[in-house]
């Protein structure tokens, strides 16, 4: 049984991993209206948050469970906030030496590599490792917040980086489309939810890198377009149009992410297309990238609405599946707010 532990951001969460069965529970307290009025995550007040409820959370697992049962501690280690990091890797070190049990580090974004794979361990856990290499050579992308990656998972589940974007993230693009829009925080699904009523054809927004051999994102083109479009308006067209501005940007991103997919997806021969992280939870992203990779004749897998964000199930799915997370010793266990995908 792997107990894991995730606090990189603004999401406290805990999950426990059976092998044999899967997922056995998880547990979050999320801080999102904490830092609504303040338009984004205040690093120090995310810090506090996560040093009141990670002991409570873990408290909870320990009424639910028998933690004796536990036989390795997992934790995120980064890329994240350093004090948000520190608080889940010292709760992690306390645990594992109270335990005497092993203690490993995880990458964050390693684990959103590898959550598309957790529903198919769920259906079949006795028959995952055949299931899970008829599917690799596998493409990923990865869209959240602070990274949009498109990455290969090879036969011996190695990661290679295959591009990246060179200024904002989508995601980071679309909260801050989302604010110069008056929409608030978060802003991705604000952004998605008006996006519904509006019309995608609307506006003619930017979709990034135009040359078509070039692999990188780059959305900074967009918030700047979206900006130029706003100064023509007047407050009162923007508030009637604000449908249509939503769906039209959101498009532009959506557009871009799809296109990237598809050209890294000719450059060999895959057999599985994977989206993850917290902007795979759109609904129209989902839904295009799965046409996408149908019209490719590639299975396509998402990760589940749950394992999209900031969670600890995907960080023991991850300590179990990835052969790059090994067990150290707790002193030598360090954060590393930066850490790379792959190295």
């Amino acid at each position: 049984m792997i107990l894991a532990i995730e606090s990189s951001c603004d999401e406290s969460a805990v999950a426990l991993f059976d092998p044999a069965h899967g997922l056995v529970g998880e547990w979050v307290h999320s801080q999102m209206a904490l830092h609504e009025d303040y338009g984004g995550v205040v690093p120090d007040l995310a810090t506090r948050e996560h040093l009141r409820t990670i002991g409570p959370l873990l408290a909870e697992v320990g009424k639910q469970h028998n933690l004796t049962a536990v036989t390795r501690v997992v934790v995120t280690h980064g890329p994240g906030l350093a004090g948000c990091l520190a608080i889940g890797t010292s709760s992690a070190k306390a645990l594992a030496v109270a335990q005497g049990v092993p203690l490993a580090g995880v990458n964050h974004l390693r684990g959103h590599t590898f959550s598309p794979f957790i529903a198919l361990h769920a259906e079949a856990p006795e028959r995952f490792d055949e299931a899970f290499a008829a599917l690799l050579p596998h493409l990923g992308l990865i869209v959240s917040g602070g990274n949009t990656l498109l990455f290969k998972l090879d036969e011996a589940r190695r990661i290679t980086v295959i591009s990246s974007t060179r200024d904002d993230a989508a995601g980071e693009a679309l909260d801050k489309g989302a604010k110069l829009l008056g929409l608030g925080y978060p802003g991705g699904p604000r952004v998605e939810k008006l996006a519904a009523e509006g019309d995608a054809t609307a506006f003619d927004f930017p979709r990034g890198i135009g040359k078509k051999a070039e692999l990188d994102f780059s959305f900074s083109g967009l918030k700047t377009a979206l900006r130029y479009q706003l100064e023509k308006m007047s407050l009162e067209e923007i508030e009637a149009r604000k449908a249509d501005l939503c769906a039209s940007y959101q498009q532009a991103v959506i557009d871009a992410l799809v296109r990237k997919a598809k050209l890294a997806s000719r450059t060999e021969t895959f057999r599985s297309v994977g989206l993850s992280g917290g902007v795979a939870n759109n609904r129209t992203l989902r839904a295009a990238m799965q046409t996408m990779a149908e019209r490719r004749h590639f299975k396509f897998l998402a990760a589940q609405p749950k394992h999209t964000g900031d969670n600890a199930g995907m960080i023991a799915f991850a300590a179990w599946v990835d052969p790059m997370v090994q067990d150290v010793a707790p002193a030598e266990l360090a954060i590393h707010p930066s850490m790379p995908l792959a190295r």
